[in-house]
């Protein structure tokens, strides 16, 4: 797993804007049982308060199709980095790798994304 310039074909998908604070995807480890995935997504972002806070991360296919969307529900400004997990993910047969990107809600998601290696997983 390595972080991932933005550039590919998900390049598409993200916001054309300039991003002064975006959320950064730290490190993500992932577990297989059976045909569901969990992935856990360290991200690091300078949370303010509720003005100004990381609120979610993504799982995405190579062509940019949403896989599943962890929601976070409340700023993290004493807690830096931080860990939250997704259950329950499906993963296309044959897919050997996905991608994450991180949203904040002042800004939506960045342009940055994390390429997750799933051939070792």
């Amino acid at each position: 797993m390595r972080p991932m310039i933005s550039g590919l074909a998900l390049a598409a998908l993200t916001s054309t804007s300039a991003l002064a604070d975006s959320a950064v995807v730290e490190d993500v480890s992932v577990s297989q049982s059976g045909d569901s995935w969990t992935f856990s997504v360290t991200l690091s972002h300078g949370d303010i308060g509720w003005d100004d806070y990381a609120d979610g991360w993504e799982v995405l296919t190579e062509d940019g199709d949403s896989l599943g969307v962890r929601v976070l529900a409340h700023p993290h400004v004493n807690e830096q980095p931080f860990t939250r997990s997704l259950g329950g993910v499906s993963i296309p047969e044959g897919t050997t790798k996905v991608f994450i990107r991180a949203r904040t809600n002042t800004d939506g998601w960045g342009e940055d994304l994390y390429e997750v290696d799933l051939s070792g997983s």
